[in-house]
């Protein structure tokens, strides 16, 4: 049976089959849970608590709009709605690391490469922390789900231009954010120079995410 069929199955109201689309689904789900807040026993609540909606409001579900994303609409409206409540805004990447630098690519690194994978990816997670939840969602469809910009827009109730506007924003806060970070780690490693207007560093370079893209 094809995803298709489990989903007609479902809305018709077979349990079997919606358990079927819950194992489908289950991991991307908690991903982008685990993404959005950074709690692994959170992310599972929360991913328990978006198949559930799914559920009940199946019968408001357009055959004629990707599962997926509407999926992934309830789930990241969920985690937003949790971030709000917390007011603390936290993101784990220690798996699959948001910016691919080249440091953090190396095989097999060895235990000095390995202190600087941590410090690094620590450093993103903070950095991360200040984007706005729902820019934290795009940023996280895009990057980690290669999602376009008209699916974000669905998922998010918004538009194409608003989601590239969203992403464009974000992306320059994590900018200004990496420079300043970059000025004081100079400082504090002992007045090391801190990089010159229009000069870009690494971490800064990544930042800009194919910004031609947008």
């Amino acid at each position: 049976m094809i995803e298709g069929e489990f989903i007609a199955s479902a809305r018709a109201g077979s349990k079997a089959a919606f358990t079927r689309l819950v194992e489908i689904y289950q991991t991307p789900v908690y991903n982008l849970c685990y993404r959005m807040l950074g709690d692994p026993g959170e992310a599972e609540d929360a991913a328990q608590e978006a198949f559930l909606r799914a559920y009940s409001q199946l019968h408001r579900y357009d055959p004629a709009r990707p599962f997926k994303t509407w999926l992934f609409s309830i789930a990241s409206h969920h985690c937003i709605d949790r971030l709000r409540r917390r007011h603390v805004i936290w993101l784990g990447i220690d798996d699959e690391p948001l910016l691919a630098h080249p440091a953090l690519l190396e095989p097999r690194p060895g235990p000095e490469q390995m202190a600087v994978r941590r410090e690094e990816e620590a450093a993103v997670q903070a950095l991360l922390a200040e984007l706005a939840p729902k820019d934290r969602s795009a940023i996280v469809m895009r990057y980690w789900y290669d999602m376009s910009y008209e699916e974000i827009a669905c998922a998010t109730g918004s538009t194409a231009s608003a989601v590239k506007s969203r992403l464009h924003r974000a992306r320059v806060t994590l900018g200004a954010a990496l420079r300043a970070a970059e000025g004081f780690r100079g400082m504090v490693l002992g007045g090391a120079r801190a990089p010159q207007r229009g000069a870009e560093t690494p971490w800064e370079t990544q930042a800009q995410w194919s910004a031609a893209s947008v």
